[in-house]
């Protein structure tokens, strides 16, 4: 059996559009959903279960966040396998079956992410390298990697140097579909997805996590499903958003290199492009 477990906060209709499309288009797969509502205002969460009966509703007394609101509902599992899937997603075509018979293939694996797309088709950046500075530099200078082949440079640079059209191990994956076995919690820290993030930059964290265990995070391409993305997050608040992000990418850096030499160079050049890019996008809101 798979788990799916899916944080509800606020966003009752594209939640129950997830719903809706997990039960339409899944066949030939055992599978439960655990919906878990983040202390929701906006409707009451116990409509989910007049829409959707057969689901497990867990109700947490208060935002806990992300990755508490996903451990919660971990802890309410009954399958093998856990997916953790973003409420603004839905399904197009049968992803469970697809995907679980790539997992199933692969050994020694920690995350595996698949092709993720906006409502307008446009590929998003599932599979993600660890920030550098040699990332930061080759980025900043862009020609250069715009010079290397094309797989070449997308399996150096990953993210938005990649258009996810073939498989590839990558060293993190968005977060909005995470599929994994839920045996690998008991080797990570107090065994659950660490916590110490609210939200955004956990699935970075849990990339690099998984990998000082030994297993490998995998982008599969073979199968895809639509994102809206920051479907939750109010416009106004995006460049706030922007902030967090930059503080938690930082924090992550410190965890993986320590606060010597690397981090004071890596912070100075990735500092300067994030709040050039912030303010940017300050001055078109």
């Amino acid at each position: 059996m798979i788990s799916i477990v899916i944080i509800n906060y606020n966003t009752f209709n594209i939640t129950q559009q997830c719903i809706q499309s997990i039960i339409d288009n899944t066949n030939d797969v055992v599978y439960e959903i655990i919906l878990v509502d983040n202390a929701s205002t906006e409707r009451n969460a116990d409509d989910f279960k007049v829409l959707f009966p057969q689901i497990q509703l867990i109700k947490s007394p208060v935002n806990a966040g992300f990755a508490k609101g996903n451990n919660l509902g971990i802890k309410h599992s009954s399958g093998e396998i856990i997916l953790l899937l973003n409420s603004d997603t839905y399904f197009t075509e049968n992803v469970l079956i697809k995907s679980l018979t790539k997992f199933k293939m692969l050994s020694n694996i920690g995350f595996m992410g698949i092709k993720m797309k906006y409502p307008n088709g446009k590929v998003q950046f599932t599979a993600r390298k660890f920030r550098s500075i040699e990332w930061e530099l080759l980025d900043l200078f862009r020609f250069i990697p715009l010079l290397l082949p094309y797989t070449v440079r997308a399996r150096l640079m990953q993210g938005k140097y990649f258009k996810g059209d073939f498989d590839m191990e990558c060293d993190w994956l968005n977060g909005a579909f995470l599929m994994f076995n839920k045996s690998i919690l008991e080797k990570l820290p107090n065994h659950t997805l660490d916590e110490r993030f609210f939200m955004y930059g956990e699935d970075h964290l849990w990339g690099f996590q998984v990998e000082q265990i030994g297993l490998r995070n995998y982008f599969y391409h073979g199968t895809s499903l639509v994102h809206i993305n920051n479907a939750s997050t109010q416009p106004s608040k995006r460049i706030k958003l922007l902030h967090t992000i930059f503080k938690h990418e930082l924090e992550i850096m410190r965890i993986r290199k320590g606060s010597g030499l690397y981090y004071f160079v890596f912070s100075f050049i990735y500092g300067a492009k994030e709040q050039c890019r912030i303010l940017i996008k300050s001055l078109f809101k």
